[in-house]
């Protein structure tokens, strides 16, 4: 099924036509002449069944005896083929906002996870016969396509390597809205966006995830606290030599290094050891 367009003049114009008809019509009547007065009184009410009103962003389409004839788009007052159904149906853009669904990740994780779909018709044949009902079946299909996706990433990537859930929203929905299109297109409806509106853990593993997620984040610190220490150290040593401050063997070198890297790295202020004798 595809969407083509109906027959139709202007309103305006047709019930022009019918007042002349129905106008000729009470003539004959008076006239006497009953035969022909019936047959225009038929004809203007058969063309009457054709007007129909059609508002911005709406389309009517139009069933003769079961057979679809086409769909009219066009805003305003039309006669249109008469003696034939016509529901209406919205072209506006329009949201659909998914429950907020539990499902497992990549790695066996429970997360919860919802998402906004905004969409709108773009083929009012598809929308009407091809699905029983295409609002329905936008819900239906749009948290399928959600669980699809978020089974296919992990909630998120401590190795900083590969997408995740969490790191990678903009790829994660641009994902989700191509495979909902590919789902959305029977129906004759175009997803214009879908974007992640809730992501979190699972309550049973919520607190046991921060824990992991504040380890790492501590271990990603201390490792560029030492990176600097380790440079801060080279650096102090090159510098004693090279401005001929101090004479250091190489033990004295790693009594400074040792103390040096104490004093940057530990968190608390370092309490400094006068050495007034020698090292020997």
């Amino acid at each position: 099924m595809r969407e083509t367009k109906a027959w139709k003049v202007n309103g305006f114009v047709g019930i022009l036509l019918i007042l002349l008809l129905t106008v000729g019509a009470i003539y004959l009547f008076a006239r006497q002449s009953f035969v022909t007065g019936i047959v225009l009184a038929v004809v203007a009410s058969f063309l009457a069944t054709g007007v129909t009103i059609v508002q911005p962003n709406e389309a009517r389409v139009l069933t003769f005896f079961g057979r679809y004839v086409g769909s009219v788009r066009d805003s305003g007052m039309w006669l249109t083929v008469p003696v034939t159904v016509r529901p209406k149906i919205s072209l506006r853009v329009r949201n659909f906002n998914s429950k907020t669904l539990k499902v497992n990740d990549v790695e066996g994780n429970p997360v919860e996870i919802a998402a906004v779909v905004v969409f709108k018709v773009v083929d009012s044949a598809k929308a009407i016969f091809d699905v029983n009902d295409y609002e329905e079946f936008v819900e239906i299909q749009s948290e399928t396509a959600l669980r699809h996706v978020a089974t296919k990433y992990p909630y998120d990537t401590f190795e900083e390597e590969g997408y995740s859930l969490r790191g990678n929203a903009e790829e994660v929905a641009s994902e989700l809205a191509r495979e909902l299109q590919e789902r959305l297109a029977v129906a004759g409806v175009e997803v214009l966006e879908a974007r992640l509106t809730h992501l979190a853990y699972a309550t049973e593993i919520a607190s046991a995830m921060l824990q992991r997620q504040q380890a790492t984040a501590i271990l990603a610190a201390r490792q560029k606290i030492v990176e600097g220490a380790v440079g801060m150290a080279q650096m102090a040593i090159a510098q004693l030599q090279e401005n001929g401050i101090v004479e250091l063997d190489e033990e004295r070198k790693m009594a400074m290094i040792n103390n040096l890297m104490v004093a940057i790295i530990s968190e608390r202020g370092a309490q400094p050891v006068m050495n007034t004798g020698s090292l020997y």
